[in-house]
């Protein structure tokens, strides 16, 4: 490349986090190789995490894409796992490939990454069976997540719900909560751990800390987009301090 990777992300309206999270990833990751990245946003509204305004706000994604397309990105992450995993099973898949094909039709082909693929793909990468999830969502919306996880092959054995329906409340959490309320979930037989299931959910710096704490292999919304992001510019992903993902 004789230019920055130009990183595109989808987000939703009221998401601060994502802006934050992946960023941060990509910086880290300058420090152990060559390559530089710019980051370029555009935005689909939504202010509650309901199903209707995640429907609503999925129906935007198509537009976000095309502006971010006229920009010529390098990669895309669409930045709403709930959004994604709401409208139905498997539907990430069908996302990435109809938001690839926008830009392949605008004359800039990119690969479209979603954090409900990455998620789930970053799970598989570790080889993970049995999980154990932290949500900010109420509850009907986190067994929404689950299902969907568990349509994939996983076996979710406990999860938190924090019954948090205003997305900028879940932004304004402690990164390092996830730490404290691992203690709440019941980790017998559970072989990988998902800090947080949303990232507009604050937890990267909780990642390796909740690894160490539990002796479990951790990842994030975030992380697992973050890497798959990487993985489709067929970039290097090895560096520590993300947790078993990127170790």
């Amino acid at each position: 490349m004789t230019r920055p990777y130009r990183v595109g992300q989808i987000v939703p309206s009221s998401n601060v986090t994502m802006e934050t999270e992946i960023p941060e990833i990509f910086r880290a990751r300058e420090k152990h190789y060559d390559d530089r990245f710019t980051f370029h946003s555009s935005r689909m509204r939504m202010k509650q995490v309901t199903r209707e305004e995640l429907a609503s706000m999925d129906r935007d994604s198509d537009r976000c894409v095309l502006e971010l397309s006229d920009a010529s990105m390098d990669v895309m992450g669409y930045a709403c796992l709930v959004a994604i995993m709401s409208v139905g099973l498997g539907y990430h898949r069908d996302s990435q490939a109809r938001l690839r094909q926008v830009t392949v039709d605008n004359g800039h082909p990119c690969p479209v990454v979603s954090s409900a693929g990455g998620l789930v793909e970053g799970l598989s990468t570790l080889n993970a069976k049995r999980i154990a999830v932290i949500a900010p969502y109420r509850k009907p919306l986190t067994d929404l997540v689950c299902q969907y996880i568990e349509s994939e092959g996983f076996e979710v054995l406990d999860a938190i719900s924090l019954e948090i329906p205003d997305n900028l409340e879940v932004a304004r959490q402690d990164p390092m909560a996830p730490v404290d309320l691992v203690d709440r979930l019941n980790l017998a037989n559970v072989d990988t751990l998902v800090a947080s299931a949303c990232v507009q959910m604050p937890s990267l710096p909780a990642v390796s800390a909740l690894q160490a704490k539990t002796g479990i292999p951790t990842l994030s919304a975030s992380v697992a987009t973050g890497h798959q992001m990487l993985e489709a510019l067929d970039l290097g992903t090895h560096m520590s301090g993300f947790g078993a993902l990127f170790e």
